[in-house]
């Protein structure tokens, strides 16, 4: 097989290769959140989806409907010793959520050999912390997907959408120049994420946050339903910028071809310039 001109390609993780509907998160988030007396509705939990969950719990704090029920149940405003307590709480739970949410979303392990073929080399980024993918990573790589390299919540400065979780997993992996690499994320923070590295991104909006929904529960929808909730998700992705949507990893084929054929071309992506 020929060399593919692209470089590196930078996965998310659930609601991108495992997870259909990013589902293991908004169990965590809403347990943990019950515990300590407040009703977090799903919409709330899935709205910053992506953030580290350190970010991902203050942005939930912050919005009025938590607020309020915080300052009902507690009578003062949350601060970071809130942050702390429930982030030390929801980690235990994120590690056996995410472990029951492990499996590879259909044409994951299938992409990933396909681009090793061609000599790409595969990297990841998450919103997780490190014990959170514990279980994680042997899971899916008894499924036929382990990344060259991963780098999760923590282990930079900031997290997404700031571009420095991809910008190590670039330097880790020796992958340059970020215009022959690509970004694959189903959330709109991962999306930027690629953007401020200078990346190609595709957004995937039938299998991840957007639609919020596992496989099962997204077939047995209506065709109208289930159109519309891909529609919007691909229409936020699109907004937030990316160069690409489509509704899973098991499409990006003929999407990474493309790249490549303007890669050879000498297009860049920061000239915002789409198909």
């Amino acid at each position: 097989m020929t060399r593919s001109p692209i470089q590196a390609v930078i996965f998310d993780w659930a609601g991108t290769m495992i997870d259909y509907g990013c589902c293991a998160p908004v169990l965590a988030l809403r347990g943990v959140f019950a515990e300590a007396g407040i009703d977090l509705a799903e919409v709330e939990a899935r709205a910053d989806m992506g953030k580290a969950k350190r970010d991902h719990l203050r942005a939930i704090l912050a919005t009025p409907a938590v607020g309020k029920q915080w300052v009902e149940r507690y009578g003062r405003t949350p601060d970071e010793g809130d942050v702390s307590r429930l982030h030390d709480a929801v980690e235990p739970r994120m590690q056996a959520a995410a472990r029951d949410c492990a499996q590879l979303i259909p044409g994951a392990a299938r992409i990933v050999a396909d681009l090793r073929a061609a000599g790409v080399l595969i990297g990841s980024t998450t919103g997780y912390t490190r014990p959170m993918m514990a279980d994680i990573l042997p899971l899916a790589a008894a499924q036929g997907y382990a990344p060259d390299v991963l780098v999760c919540a923590g282990e930079t400065l900031q997290g997404r959408p700031s571009p420095l979780m991809m910008w190590k997993a670039l330097v880790d992996l020796g992958a340059w120049p970020a215009r022959a690499c690509v970004k694959v994320d189903d959330a709109v923070v991962g999306i930027g994420e690629g953007l401020e590295v200078g990346a190609w991104t595709v957004g995937l909006s039938a299998s991840g946050n957007g639609v919020g929904l596992d496989q099962d529960a997204l077939a047995a929808l209506p065709a109208s339903e289930r159109g519309r909730r891909i529609a919007a998700a691909a229409q936020a992705l699109s907004d937030a910028g990316a160069h690409y949507v489509v509704e899973s990893v098991a499409d990006l084929g003929p999407i990474l071809k493309d790249i490549e054929a303007r890669i050879v071309r000498g297009e860049n992506p920061t000239e915002r310039t789409h198909p």
